[in-house]
């Protein structure tokens, strides 16, 4: 090869990677369509061009949800679970996502648990029974193990407390009936709503659920506090004992 050949190989620009300007074409498609039309993986990406300033996120956006199964999953998953997603580029290098970005989507979720509760806790419970079943969707829908939580109530059914009792595996959460109603004295309230998840996604109460409501209703009446209603919350929507006729 002549020195000139040589010269021009060594001057010849190299190529751009395929992601190229990606970053900014997606900023932009943001900015003049709105987020509402972006798929789930962009609003994904758009969140993790922060945490991973340089690179292609868009494997790792898609390897969550395909992990996952939605974007509300892999917001709900555990900080642990979302540092074992790993993506492999064409030259086999394995790339993940470290604490710092799990702990921001861990963040996100808790966001959005707050935003769903505020309605709720702004008025009576009881009369803001559309609130509450949005708040409890978020909270628990997409829990990938069975959860077991108490709302505890004032007289004038304003919520006092919000509080996780039990979580369990994918599908029990041990609930001690006399723990729920010794909770609820202590916090001097006067009824409860009790919450748990079916992460199966079929919000069905089994025996096992029907018997335990029955004994903490007991346990909870002997002590003039009163249960207003146990819901269940899979992915096919949310299901109320007393709608039911099971209170």
């Amino acid at each position: 090869m002549s020195e000139e050949s040589e010269d021009t190989a060594r001057a010849a620009p190299k190529p751009l990677p395929h992601h190229a300007g990606h970053r900014e074409r997606l900023r932009q498609r943001a900015r003049t369509a709105g987020l509402t039309h972006l798929p789930d993986y962009e609003l994904l990406e758009l969140f993790l061009f922060r945490s991973q300033p340089q690179g292609d996120v868009k494997p790792i956006a898609k390897a969550l949800l395909a992990r996952f199964g939605s974007l509300a999953a892999v917001l709900a998953a555990s900080v642990e679970e979302l540092m074992t997603v790993r993506t492999e580029d064409t030259r086999g290098r394995t790339k993940g996502i470290g604490v710092e970005t799990a702990l921001d989507l861990a963040a996100l979720h808790e966001v959005a648990q707050r935003v769903a509760k505020e309605p709720a806790i702004k008025r009576p419970v009881i009369s803001s029974w559309t609130a509450l079943l949005a708040y409890v969707r978020v909270a628990l829908q997409h829990e990938p193990r069975e959860q077991f939580r108490v709302l505890y109530l004032d007289k004038k059914n304003q919520l006092i407390l919000d509080e996780v009792q039990n979580r369990g595996t994918v599908d029990h959460a041990p609930v001690y009936p006399r723990e729920v109603v010794r909770r609820g004295l202590e916090v001097s309230a006067a009824a409860m709503i009790l919450v748990h998840n079916h992460p199966s996604g079929d919000p069905t109460p089994s025996r096992a659920d029907i018997d335990m409501t029955k004994q903490i209703v007991q346990a909870a009446r002997a002590l003039s506090v009163e249960v207003h209603d146990h819901l269940i919350v899979g992915r096919d929507g949310v299901t109320s004992f007393k709608s039911l006729g099971l209170m």
